[in-house]
């Protein structure tokens, strides 16, 4: 019997609305945000849908005027009209805003300390 995805989880994923944009090569598409962990983001699929799924995608998180999350991207699965990704690179710059970001949406410290663990093994 095989176990259903959100068992398998090891990353807890925080409902976030914020500004996103999803890139690959001259494609630029404004998207709605889900919602987002320290390995990866949820979106809903942007119309039309013109992406290679067997390239990378950059991810830009806009949390304020001059604070973004980037990440780069690729597409781990499509259904029901959402696209999921899984983080590739992210820079430590990144990493540190996205950290506090789920530090503040947990509120249990040492939850994050475990995710950050389980992120490091990957």
């Amino acid at each position: 019997m095989s176990e259903h995805p959100a068992e398998r989880r090891r990353f807890k994923r925080i409902a976030f609305d914020a500004k996103t944009e999803l890139s690959q090569g001259e494609y630029i598409w404004p998207v709605k945000l889900i919602d987002l962990s320290l390995k990866g983001l949820l979106i809903e699929r942007p119309e039309p849908w013109l992406g290679d799924k067997s390239k990378d995608f950059l991810v830009d998180i806009h949390l304020s005027d001059d604070v973004d999350i980037e990440m780069d991207v690729q597409l781990a699965h499509e259904e029901k009209g959402q696209l999921g990704f899984v983080c590739r690179h992210i820079s430590l710059e990144s990493i540190q805003r996205l950290r506090r970001l789920i530090e503040l949406n947990l509120a249990d410290e040492a939850e994050l300390e475990r995710e950050l663990g389980a992120l490091i093994e990957i």
